[in-house]
């Protein structure tokens, strides 16, 4: 029997033992996930039963990328979500729960971002990686989160190759014969990671000291503004249903006007309005998009890891030293989800 046919059958027996054991109190939910998951059961998790390399399972889009850098042509890695999704509160759908219980291995950020993670593999007999393990967490100061980790530490391509051996780490035992090729790639790929850090580094080293101000919509720049000698201010702590209180944009007004501030920012997958109200009321400029949670498509401006990382200093450095922003704009759309 095929590895993955034998592993959804351990699925479907253990679905089928818990909706049984609750079918009194579950009814007919119980039989629907037993249907989801038999229905997983027929080819990969891509839909092509041709596959035979293992299939790795990332939460969002970033770790899908240096995952894809990590497994060369091995595996075969692909994401939950999509390109341009909001990851903290994004709720997967039955199609999710399917490709998820055809994986090998499933790869997640850990640090509470993604919060419907755990219900999301509740019941998976499959592997799972936490690919943050062992990176130095910066604590959210403030809001209703103050004390919690901040989850962003991908925003660090010092970070990123802690995700990398860590990712080097579950291929080699999800695929012990091509260990050697995934250690080979995840160390050409650190060099890579290591030369974006010093590229960004001398890139924001050149905007003047009174300037070195980061305010952004959320809280996700911590770990590239202490490695690149920022000042972080943010509107919310982290995305939620909940943003931008009366409060948060006075204290961001506030601080943009004590500071004289010469640009600010808000991220690709949540609306700009409220950075657009902290404009208007100090006349700062709007110096662009910046992308954080989600890489943008092949065509877009971010089609991989290292295209962000580039895309936001590049950004953050013109807009912060005055010259005209690559991408900005002072409109409240632009790159911004209704």
């Amino acid at each position: 029997m095929p590895k993955f046919m034998f592993r959804c059958a351990k699925v479907a027996a253990r679905t089928f033992a818990r909706g049984a054991a609750g079918f009194r109190a579950a009814g007919a939910a119980a039989v629907v996930v037993l249907s989801l998951t038999l229905a997983a059961c027929g080819g990969d998790a891509s839909g092509n039963g041709d596959n035979d390399k293992p299939v790795v399972l990332t939460t969002f889009t970033v770790l899908a990328d240096v995952a894809r850098n990590v497994a060369g042509d091995k595996l075969t890695v692909e994401s939950i979500t999509k390109a341009g999704a909001e990851i903290h509160g994004y709720e997967p759908t039955p199609g999710d729960i399917r490709k998820a219980s055809k994986a090998d291995l499933i790869l997640d950020n850990g640090l509470n971002l993604e919060a419907w993670f755990a219900q999301f593999v509740e019941g998976l007999d499959v592997p799972h990686a936490v690919v943050s393990d062992g990176v130095e967490v910066m604590s959210i100061s403030e809001d209703s989160y103050q004390g919690k980790p901040n989850p962003h530490a991908w925003m660090s391509p010092v970070n990123v190759q802690i995700y990398v051996d860590n990712m080097v780490k579950a291929f080699a035992e999800l695929d012990p014969e091509n260990a050697e090729a995934f250690r080979a790639n995840g160390d050409a790929y650190k060099a890579e990671l290591q030369a974006v850090q010093d590229e960004m580094k001398a890139s924001l080293a050149g905007v003047p000291e009174n300037q070195r101000a980061l305010v952004t919509c959320e809280g996700a720049f911590s770990y590239l503004a202490r490695d690149a000698g920022l000042r972080e201010v943010y509107i919310w702590a982290v995305n939620a249903e909940q943003q931008a209180t009366p409060q948060q944009i006075t204290r961001a007004i506030e601080y943009v006007k004590a500071n004289q501030v010469p640009a600010v920012f808000c991220e690709s997958t949540v609306s700009d309005a409220p950075m657009q109200q902290v404009v208007g009321a100090t006349g700062t400029r709007f110096g662009g998009t910046l992308y954080v949670d989600s890489l943008s498509e092949a065509d877009g401006p971010v089609p991989t890891y290292l295209d962000l990382i580039r895309y936001d200093a590049d950004l953050i450095t013109k807009a912060l030293a005055g010259a005209s922003a690559s991408g900005g704009t002072t409109s409240a759309s632009a790159g911004a989800k209704p």
